[in-house]
């Protein structure tokens, strides 16, 4: 399926926080990051106490293998008349709950209760040291849900944390009342044949700053199709971070949760999870992103697809208005009803 409707979302105005941030005027302006970070940039703390999230930021204390932790999260009340149905936004690998805040407003101009989670070990949340998987993750999405009172959510999740909402939808299917993944990662099973190499602990305690922020650059650059000046957030927060006393710490805790990708699989979940699904992304995020969309539609009971020409990695930060729309349309139907076959 293409873009090929037209859409009439609604406009939403947002304080971007590169003014929170202090990004120089001249960065905003350009249409591809600087070369080298601004020199006004200074360090930021691994729980990201200096950056201000679209909307108040509440904590879940929970203990987990024996360690108090905290679960950051957003619970974002509808405008208007509340229509009954709660969502919940979870973040990809590099990134934190604030980047869907065109999503945020969008939805809950709808009548939606949004809540937003940063999973643990990334943004708000406490980074402990533990055996990270999709499951834990999973766990504990569904322990905020019952902290806060939610019997039944849709879950939306953002590359890695599609792979999250999915594990979610496989373990929790009476709390999921939708799934979608967006640009997820991990569409195929890529682990045989790889062997298997467990974490040594070894970690760079003292990274080159400007190493870290070149390496950003790179990685935003692939995952954008059209580079808008605001994306420039991510870059100030990595470069930031790797200057923070702490980032030891954080680098083990990334280590730890970096391995989930190669470690674990959610495609073999896929054929029990009868929830409507739908399969969202950019279509421009690797030659083989389509064809392994279409093909997770083909195994999921109860699947459409949905993707947008033009537009990589990130379409609801690049294309927000698009991705909004059909966040809209798909979860405003039926939970029971099949999925149609124009998404196909």
């Amino acid at each position: 399926m293409t873009n090929a409707r037209r859409w009439a979302p609604r406009l939403v105005t947002v304080l971007s926080l590169s003014v929170a941030l202090g990004v120089t005027h001249a960065a905003l302006e350009a249409q591809s990051p600087p070369a080298q970070p601004p020199a006004d940039w200074g360090p930021i703390s691994i729980n990201m106490e200096e950056i201000s999230y679209p909307h108040p930021v509440e904590f879940l204390n929970l203990q987990l293998f024996g360690q108090d932790v905290r679960i950051a999260y957003m619970d974002v009340s509808p405008v208007g008349p509340p229509n009954g149905r709660t969502v919940v936004l979870l973040h990809g690998g590099s990134y934190y709950g604030w980047y869907w805040k065109e999503q945020i407003e969008a939805l809950r101009n709808e009548g939606y209760r949004v809540v937003v989670k940063d999973r643990l070990g990334w943004g708000k949340s406490s980074k402990p040291i533990l055996p990270y998987s999709m499951s834990l993750h999973a766990s504990n999405t569904a322990q905020l849900l019952e902290h806060m009172g939610i019997s039944q959510a849709a879950i939306v999740g953002h590359s890695i944390g599609g792979q999250m909402a999915t594990r979610f939808a496989f373990l929790y299917p009476e709390m999921t009342t939708h799934l979608v993944t967006v640009n997820q990662v991990g569409l195929t099973d890529r682990r045989a044949g790889r062997g298997y190499r467990p974490f040594t602990g070894e970690i760079n305690a003292e990274p080159d700053p400007l190493s870290v922020y070149e390496s950003a650059v790179r990685t935003e650059m692939r995952r954008y199709v059209n580079w808008k000046p605001e994306f420039i957030d991510h870059l100030r927060i990595r470069y930031g971070q790797s200057l923070s006393g702490d980032w030891p710490r954080l680098a083990y805790v990334r280590s730890l949760g970096g391995n989930l990708r190669g470690m674990d699989t959610v495609v073999d979940d896929w054929p029990h999870i009868q929830t409507k699904t739908l399969i969202l992304g950019g279509e421009i995020d690797g030659p083989d992103f389509p064809e392994n969309a279409r093909h997770a539609v083909d195994v999921l009971p109860n699947a459409e697809v949905f993707l947008i020409p033009g537009v990589g990695h990130n379409p609801h930060e690049e294309v927000p208005e698009i991705v909004s729309a059909e966040l809209i349309r798909f979860l405003g139907s039926d939970a029971q009803e099949p999925a149609g076959q124009g998404g196909h």
